[in-house]
């Protein structure tokens, strides 16, 4: 495993490229005058894009988008794509601050429990104002247990008031701690301070939705062009479900269009690392992102950039599963793989060992240190060990041979990375089979959301700089609890953190929290695997594209091309 300070370095380093990037002659090109552009008659203002090149920026995915709908999206190439077009009260600057967005301006109490804020003169690119309805609407329907997001936890975490009582049914949604006493005020009260407030209030979750516009669009919200419905630096011209081409336009009705550079940017789902670097390399991509040998092969051209993410990568054991309510079953699983091989022989692209389950560079505790400076590593890989637990676990059991079935998405590198845990796991634990079945990312999560599955390679991407983004998913409640996992004292120190005494001590909290992980870990609730390193390809003359650890990974209001 890499060391911090080398982690911290190459970090620094990439900010530092960027920022020099970001101070470069940009090309002379005109910017395209969108100004003319005016709403279609089916409420979305459409521009067509110089798909030629000009100032359209090709970014590549090597997943298809999920959901288009801030409310029920979970994934992060669909927060990008979401954050592109959509802009909330705050957004995220380049340094990962939260800045004023659709709110102008924000009074808060001395107690640090109401928020009123007042919202800047904006429109929806169908012309009609954006206002404070549009966000009630919104996050009511995010807590609304009918709707039953994925993500209405977030709401709890963010402490507004009522807001657990609602997803549990005890309350109704119009008791949510949000009111909008006009159409450009918008009240918010809060259980507990919370000091991450206005950095959660930029993620896509808590983005509005015009209640007029998605009545009438009814069970096609969010499907196509015509029933998505813009207010952020861009709008949706082409795209539908599981489509390999996604194209955005520059949104003529968006309050600061005159700082957006772009005329707009173009999605290309290539699942194949090696078609995608054709493409870039013959012109068709701007952005691309490399994977195994592709990173050596690259790693000294001047566009070759590695970042390090807040990805963990981790396999998730259901516990509902004979078997694997074993711990030592689990622990036998989580030891015999060699992670050190993973990130440097398979992936190559900067990607960290993960012995945690709370990421490295994530968040600065009351100490001044990352958490992962003074917290505990577990589950390292030790395949004589394994073999102990994975006996152990047979003679509890009562059996001599098991096979289980994983659920593996079908990208190329993930792909690749089961096939290497699946032959080290049958060769250290003689008598274990491991199948696997590969799918694309968004059947992958909707059978594991549902219970449908033995073991899943999945991954959590940060909402939040705090430990909390992470820890909050393995509550007996949480539905992101995929393994169904159920510990009290687990739960009474997450929900103490989040809104009892523990909340109001942040040296106690912090320590409460790397307790939390070491239950966890030592529980073998998830088995990690590692945390992501990006390796990126970025066209010469390409500015202003800001990369992110937590929340939205990539964010285009500023770039250039």
């Amino acid at each position: 495993m890499k060391k911090l300070r080398t982690l911290s370095l190459l970090l620094f380093t990439l900010l530092f490229i960027l920022s020099l990037t970001g101070c470069g002659t940009g090309s002379s090109k005109k910017v395209k005058d969108t100004s003319a552009d005016t709403p279609k008659t089916d409420g979305t203002v459409r521009t067509e894009p110089d798909t030629a090149g000009g100032n359209i920026l090709n970014v590549h995915f090597d997943v298809e988008i999920a959901s288009m709908d801030p409310q029920i999206a979970t994934d992060g190439t669909s927060f990008e794509t979401i954050a592109a077009i959509t802009e909330g009260l705050y957004s995220i600057d380049a340094s990962g601050s939260p800045i004023l967005a659709m709110a102008e301006s924000v009074d808060k109490s001395k107690d640090g429990l109401t928020y009123t804020f007042t919202l800047r003169d904006a429109k929806w690119s169908d012309g009609t104002p954006v206002t404070s309805h549009d966000f009630v609407f919104a996050w009511r329907r995010l807590v609304d247990p009918v709707v039953a997001s994925e993500y209405s936890f977030i709401m709890g975490i963010a402490g507004v008031t009522n807001a657990a009582a609602i997803i549990s049914g005890e309350k109704t949604t119009e008791e949510l701690g949000v009111s909008a006493p006009n159409d450009k005020t918008l009240v918010v009260t809060l259980e507990v301070p919370v000091p991450f407030f206005e950095s959660l209030l930029a993620f896509p979750s808590f983005l509005p939705v015009n209640e007029a516009f998605f009545k009438a669009a009814g069970d096609s919200f969010g499907t196509s062009p015509s029933t998505i419905l813009s207010n952020g630096p861009f709008i949706i011209t082409s795209y539908e479900p599981a489509a390999t081409t996604i194209t955005l336009t520059k949104n003529p009705a968006y309050w600061d269009v005159q700082n957006v550079a772009l005329d707009g940017i173009r999605y290309q789902v290539i699942k194949d690392s090696q078609q995608a670097m054709l493409s870039y390399q013959n012109g068709d991509l701007d952005v691309a992102t490399l994977s195994g040998e592709q990173v050596e092969q690259f790693a000294a051209d001047p566009e070759f950039h590695n970042i390090m993410a807040g990805y963990l990568w981790y396999i998730s054991p259901n516990q509902t599963i004979k078997g694997l309510e074993n711990v030592n079953l689990r622990k036998a699983l989580a030891l015999a793989y060699d992670k050190g091989a993973i990130v440097n022989n398979i992936l190559k692209d900067g990607s960290i060992v993960a012995d945690f389950a709370v990421p490295t560079l994530l968040a600065t505790g009351p100490d001044g240190k990352d958490f992962r400076e003074t917290a505990s590593t577990y589950l390292a890989a030790d395949k004589a060990t394994a073999l102990s637990y994975w006996e152990t676990a047979k003679a509890e059991l009562n059996v001599s041979q098991l096979k289980y079935t994983m659920l593996v998405e079908d990208t190329e590198s993930t792909m690749n990375v089961a096939q290497f845990i699946q032959s080290e796991i049958q060769t250290t634990l003689p008598g274990l089979t491991i199948e696997l079945q590969t799918m694309p990312k968004k059947n992958r999560v909707e059978r594991m959301q549902q219970g449908d599955f033995e073991l899943g390679l999945t991954r959590w991407g940060p909402d939040y700089a705090d430990p909390m983004t992470y820890l909050d998913m393995w509550t007996t409640k949480s539905p992101n609890n995929y393994g169904f996992w159920s510990n009290k004292e687990y739960d009474s120190i997450i929900e103490s953190a989040k809104k009892g005494a523990l909340a109001l001590d942040t040296t106690a909290r912090w320590a409460a929290l790397k307790d939390a992980e070491r239950l966890v870990m030592e529980d073998a609730v998830i088995l990690p695997v590692y945390q992501k390193g990006d390796a990126v390809m970025i066209k010469n003359g390409i500015e202003g594209i800001e990369f992110h650890s937590v929340g939205i990974n990539r964010i285009y209001k500023n770039a250039k091309k």
